[in-house]
C-alpha cells in the first residue's frame, strides 16, 4: 500500500514509499479525465488543501474554527492551508499553521488565526461493512503522467473492513472503488459516511483499494486537542 500524499522528485518515488512497478502503471485506457474517476464537486465550504513549504501535498477537511484534520505523512515543513474553495489555487480563505498534532496517521494542524465557514462533522462509530461511503480529494486523476486535480473531486466506495490499519499501525477503514478511488494528492482527505467523516486517506494500492484511517477510533484523541 502507498501513502498518498503529492511526491515530486524521482528520488522520492524510488525511496521508502515505493511499490512494484506494476503497482504504478496506469491500467489500458485511464486518462486525465479518470480522485481516480468519480466527479468533480462544486461546493465544499468544508474542504481544506495542505500545503508544505508553499507546495500542494495533501488534501484535509476543517473541523472547526481553529483546526484542519489532515494525515500525519503530509506533515513536512512549512505547513498552510485554503480551507472553503474547491479550487486547489485559489478563493476561499488562507492561513499558516502553528502548530501540529498526530497520532496513528492522523494529524491536526492548528491554525493561526480562525477561520469562519461550515466545519465537517466527525462521526462517533465506525460505518458498517458493506456500506457505501463518499471520498474526496484533490490527488492525481490517473495512476502515471497526470497532475493534482485542480479542482476538488469526489467518488463513492464499498467498505470491505474496518479491522485493518494505516499507515502507522492505526485503526483504519478498508474500501473499493466503486466510482472511483484514492490515490497520490488525496492523502488527508475524509471519508464520509451519512453526512460524518469517518476515515482520514492514508494509504492506497494503485489499483481500487484504499485504507483511511479512522476518525471514530481515534475521536477522543481529536476532542483532547482540538475540543471538537
Amino acid at each position: 500500500m502507498r501513502r498518498l500524499m503529492t511526491v515530486s522528485l524521482a528520488a522520492a518515488l524510488a525511496g521508502a514509499f515505493a511499490l512494484p512497478a506494476a503497482a504504478l502503471a496506469a491500467p489500458a485506457g485511464d486518462g486525465p479525465s479518470r480522485i481516480i474517476g468519480g466527479s468533480a464537486v462544486s461546493s465544499a465550504p468544508w474542504a481544506a488543501v495542505v500545503y508544505s513549504n508553499g507546495r500542494f501535498t495533501c488534501s484535509g477537511t476543517i473541523i472547526s474554527a481553529d483546526w484542519v484534520l489532515t494525515a500525519r505523512h503530509c506533515v513536512s515543513g512549512a505547513m498552510s492551508v485554503r480551507v472553503g474553495s474547491v479550487s486547489r489555487t485559489s478563493g476561499g480563505q488562507t492561513r499558516s499553521v502553528s502548530s501540529t498534532s498526530s497520532r496513528y496517521d492522523l494529524a491536526l494542524l492548528r491554525l493561526s488565526s480562525p477561520v469562519s465557514t461550515s466545519y465537517m462533522p466527525l462521526a462517533g462509530t465506525n460505518p458498517p461493512v458493506n456500506s457505501t461511503n463518499s471520498i474526496y480529494g484533490w490527488g492525481m486523476t490517473c495512476y502515471s503522467g497526470c497532475d493534482a486535480s485542480p479542482t476538488l473531486k469526489t467518488a463513492t466506495v464499498r467498505v470491505t473492513s474496518t479491522g485493518v490499519t494505516d499507515a502507522y499501525g492505526g485503526s483504519a477503514i478498508a474500501s473499493t472503488e466503486i466510482s472511483g478511488n484514492a490515490w497520490r494528492g488525496d492523502s488527508g482527505g475524509p471519508q464520509v459516511y451519512n453526512g460524518a467523516q469517518v476515515g482520514v486517506a492514508s494509504t492506497a494500492d494503485g489499483q481500487a483499494r484504499q485504507y483511511y484511517g479512522s476518525v471514530p477510533a481515534n475521536r477522543t484523541w481529536i476532542r483532547s486537542i482540538s475540543g471538537v
